[in-house]
């Protein structure tokens, strides 16, 4: 009986062997050196497949950060061509214009005709609804000191009167940029914008003194913006105004 039972085990235990012995031919030894599941930090291995695009971020890309003069900015693929492109779509190659925008394209890097157009488009709407509003500390935000005044002084005198202004914004029909110099340091743009308003001035009994609600005007305006090149405040602002 003891003998029957010695070779049970001895079966057992040559199987249990027998199997330890596949196991461990199939999922290796364990050097202490293994990659985790998944470890953000590790470096990939090498493959034969191309690496799948980077997701970018505003850091990463610098899509939407805009860089200041005077602050060191990572260098690039792009060699300015893009840019010095979309000048020549703005104004004619060997023109005036050109040639100053090329200017201040050369001391400021972030400098877009195109975005900067877009930007002049919005601080319009906003500087005629402000000043409609009698919304002085948006203008102040908007405008150059001397402009600024000239502004206030007008809301002032509306104001003595007991006037108010309704002005409905209705929208730019086209907004081009017509000029623009580099002068003691300081990068001035002018933006022709023609726009349409719905605006009226009421005296303090309500009645229209100037202007029609019932009717869109259209108005054709020369506004030129500045900024210094040598300050790190990105923003550009109005420094003066025409009727064209």
């Amino acid at each position: 009986m003891n003998e029957i039972f010695d070779v049970y085990n001895l079966i057992l235990i040559g199987l249990a062997v027998f199997i330890l012995f596949k196991l461990r031919s199939v999922l290796g030894k364990r050097t202490g050196n293994e990659r985790p599941p998944f470890d953000p930090y590790s470096k990939p291995e090498k493959s034969d497949e191309k690496p799948s695009a980077p997701v970018n971020t505003d850091a990463q890309s610098g899509d939407n950060v805009i860089p200041l003069p005077g602050q060191e900015v990572p260098q690039s693929k792009d060699d300015g061509s893009d840019k010095d492109g979309a000048i020549d779509t703005v104004a004619p190659t060997g023109s005036a214009l050109n040639e100053a925008l090329r200017q201040i394209l050369s001391v400021d890097r972030s400098f877009e005709p195109g975005p900067f157009v877009e930007g002049a488009r919005s601080a319009y709407e906003m500087i005629v609804t402000a000043f409609a509003d009698g919304d002085r500390k948006t203008l102040k935000s908007l405008l150059a000191k001397d402009v600024y005044e000239g502004f206030v002084s007008a809301i002032d005198e509306r104001e003595k009167r007991g006037e108010t202004v309704e002005t409905t914004f209705v929208g730019i029909d086209k907004a081009e940029i017509v000029e623009a110099a580099l002068k003691d340091g300081q990068a001035q743009v002018t933006v022709k914008i023609q726009s349409q308003l719905i605006s009226a001035t009421k005296d303090k009994d309500g009645e229209v003194v100037d202007g029609d609600l019932s009717k869109i005007d259209e108005v054709v305006d020369i506004w030129t913006f500045a900024r210094d090149i040598n300050s790190r405040d990105p923003n550009w602002k109005l420094i003066g105004t025409e009727a064209a």
